[in-house]
């Protein structure tokens, strides 16, 4: 289907004769149409951000919605503003269907297209077709996207046939390998995004946690996790996490993997040196405590530890135990004199009773500052 947008976007490219870009109602980018001018405005920062990072910004959005694009039902002249990244006017054809806007074709035409030309109106005909091509992969990726929430966490008696029903829907898709991407958390209330290119089916999984934040789940190819994740926010500024499961040959054991792809995401949201996805193969002891329940309480020796008044000290013995007790390299990762780590490393073992030359007391401290950070 991303061949036939393709196509529609060329048209609209070869009608006009200007660049055209199509985006969702999520303004992730569908597709685009290639320009030969010399004219550098034409690559602005917005269209080149769209193109390459496959879709646009939070403040970007904000200010083509302040032209009321998502109720328009004809063309909308939106002028440049230079300080958003936007340097050449633009030309928004709402793209709807059934009454709901779909998503956008935007035309840089910088003033050049008179409201009333004749082949706006041609335009807007292609613009109706998109809509309704929108609609139809949208009705497609909701039925995926049921079947795929009942397998991941339905009732036990109804995954063998969510299973099938999936299956049979991705069709030679089906085949493996595939994996599980997991984006959390992702609010309840949030919309649902387009699955982005390289996704076969994406739902809203219901909470996992006390604070009622659930995760999205992508289903998709192995290799295109990071790009998927990147598309779906992960690792933006106060944005979710991603986790992305083993991989599997089957539709039937993905149920499986989808705790893997939740604490690879857990994994990714706890430390920073997965970044924004974490591999479930990557994240090494991270999967022993993706087996540990929610909210348990912490070890009594290391609970004193634990308190806000020695959140200090609890980074230091973290710091010192990842680097396996090597005061210079931990010293250097802290900023400190040797002397003064060796002072806080006194205070940690008054404050807990545990002696971090012992390999047990070191493995109970360090397990215990894992999982209070988990």
């Amino acid at each position: 289907m991303r061949s036939a947008y393709q196509e529609l976007i060329d048209e609209v490219c070869a009608l006009l004769g200007t660049p055209a870009t199509l985006e969702g109602r999520d303004f992730g980018l569908i597709a685009f149409g290639a320009h030969d001018q010399d004219d550098d405005r034409v690559l602005d920062p917005v269209r080149t951000r769209s193109i390459l990072g496959r879709g646009s910004t939070a403040p970007v959005r904000a200010w083509f919605e302040g032209f009321g694009i998502t109720t328009a039902r004809a063309p909308v002249r939106i002028p440049p503003e230079p300080r958003a990244g936007v340097r050449t006017g633009r030309l928004c054809l709402p793209v709807r269907h059934g009454g709901v806007v779909r998503g956008y074709i935007w035309l840089l035409d910088d003033g050049a297209l008179a409201l009333d030309d004749p082949r706006l109106a041609e335009a807007q005909a292609i613009a109706r077709r998109v809509g309704a091509l929108l609609a139809e992969e949208a009705r497609v990726g909701a039925r995926l996207g049921e079947a795929l929430r009942a397998l991941l966490v339905g009732p036990g008696e109804e995954r063998g046939a969510a299973g099938a029903a999936l299956a049979e829907a991705l069709g030679p898709a089906a085949d493996g390998p595939l994996a599980l991407l997991a984006v959390a958390p992702w609010e309840a209330a949030r919309e649902l995004p387009a699955a982005p290119a390289g996704v076969l089916a994406l739902a809203q999984l219901p909470a996992q946690r006390t604070d009622g934040a659930g995760a999205l789940a992508a289903l998709l190819r192995p290799a295109a996790g990071r790009s998927v994740a990147r598309r779906l926010g992960a690792g933006a500024a106060g944005g979710p996490a991603a986790g992305l499961s083993a991989p599997r040959e089957a539709v039937a054991e993905l149920p499986a993997a989808w705790p893997e792809a939740l604490g690879a995401a857990r994994a990714a949201a706890a430390s920073g040196r997965f970044g924004p996805l974490a591999d479930w193969a990557a994240i090494g002891p991270y999967r022993l405590l993706a087996a540990l329940p929610r909210g348990l309480p912490p070890d009594p020796a290391v609970a004193p530890l634990l308190q806000p008044v020695h959140r200090e000290l609890a980074h230091t013995a973290e710091v010192f135990l990842d680097h396996a007790g090597q005061a210079t390299r931990t010293a250097e990762a802290l900023g400190i004199h040797r002397q003064t780590l060796y002072y806080r490393i006194s205070r940690i073992e008054h404050l807990t009773g545990l002696n971090l030359n012992d390999g047990e007391d070191r493995l109970l401290l360090h397990l215990a500052l894992k999982t209070a950070g988990w």
